[in-house]
């Protein structure tokens, strides 16, 4: 059974990942040189367990059981990601436009490029 750290720690991965993108025009410019440097890399379902297998080290029993939870809640995130995605791309977009402010003009050509 998890502790209650460990549940926190797994609720704040998953939810990461349900996000799906970090904020910032040079993450966003990592994300895709990344993407384009691993096109096999697991998306999904596929990836949260990849990473929890890697942080949690979790056992044979542990990965299925976790995996039938994340399945079983998937429907359930998805739908309140949803609701929610609007909102933070929005201010993922203020974010980065206030960021970009900040760049000299060599830099935001880096990022562009990335």
């Amino acid at each position: 059974m998890l502790n209650r750290s460990t549940t926190w720690a797994v609720v704040f991965l998953v939810a990461t990942f349900a996000a799906g993108s970090p904020s910032g025009p040079a993450a966003g410019a990592l994300v895709r040189r990344a993407s384009a440097a691993a096109p096999e890399r697991a998306r999904g379902l596929d990836r949260m367990m990849d990473e929890l297998n890697v942080e949690l080290r979790l056992g044979p029993g542990q990965r299925d059981s976790v995996r039938a939870i994340l399945q079983r809640h998937r429907t359930r995130m998805t739908a309140v990601w949803e609701t929610v995605r609007p909102r933070f791309d929005s201010m993922r977009a203020q974010m980065d436009s206030e960021v970009a402010r900040q760049l000299t003009p060599s830099s935001r050509s880096r990022t562009a490029t990335m």
